[in-house]
């Protein structure tokens, strides 16, 4: 891929809730956080002032658990392990931790998730579809779960997909060099300044 048409273009915020993110969401409450993922919304939020100037889409998903009887939320067994902390009210529909962070809004396109992959169980195909969407900017947490899991099922749907190195990040630097590194094969891999450029090209 050597060119990027913006208005077949959408940049995918990946999970950049507030349940994540901000300091009273349920990640901030029980001290789940890393430098790299706090500082990825104002690194971000240049790169999706470029695109919606220059005419692309703004696509967030957002991970959910499902509240069933008396709101207490369906938990995959794995995750209940990995973060017991997580309860009743956290990352539930239409609540402020649920949604995108501040810094971000507003997103054209919002697609619940209930699993690493956006394209699990959801309408992402379907939206991206009938906007015209044929290539995919990610950016978003975490760099080796939801962002690739999301990113590798876009691939074998067969949109083109890139990857902004510094748009993306996980708990450990380690691990997301890794994963950039793994996704390298199907993905065109971009900084945020190096990807604003090409928007800034586009809409001049």
């Amino acid at each position: 891929m050597t060119a990027i048409s913006p208005e077949t273009t959408a940049l995918v915020l990946v999970d950049l809730q507030n349940d994540f993110l901000h300091p009273e969401g349920a990640y901030g409450r029980a001290g789940q956080t890393s430098p790299a993922i706090a500082a990825l919304p104002a690194r971000l939020r240049p790169v999706a002032d470029a695109v919606r100037a220059a005419g692309g889409w703004i696509v967030s998903t957002h991970f959910t658990l499902v509240p069933g009887k008396g709101g207490d939320p369906f938990i995959s067994p794995h995750l209940k392990a990995l973060r017991p902390f997580l309860g009743k009210g956290d990352f539930a529909p239409g609540s402020f931790g649920h949604a995108l962070v501040d810094e971000l809004q507003p997103a054209d396109l919002t697609v619940e998730k209930v699993a690493f992959s956006a394209f699990y169980q959801s309408r992402l195909d379907w939206v991206l579809r009938r906007a015209g969407v044929n290539t995919l900017v990610f950016a978003g947490i975490v760099t080796n779960g939801g962002v690739a899991s999301t990113l590798r099922d876009a691939h074998v749907r067969d949109y083109h997909c890139l990857l902004l190195r510094d748009g993306c990040a996980a708990f450990s630097d380690d691990t997301h060099e890794v994963a950039v590194e793994a996704l390298s094969g199907i993905a065109r891999i971009e900084t945020c300044s190096s990807f604003m450029s090409m928007m800034s090209d586009k809409g001049d």
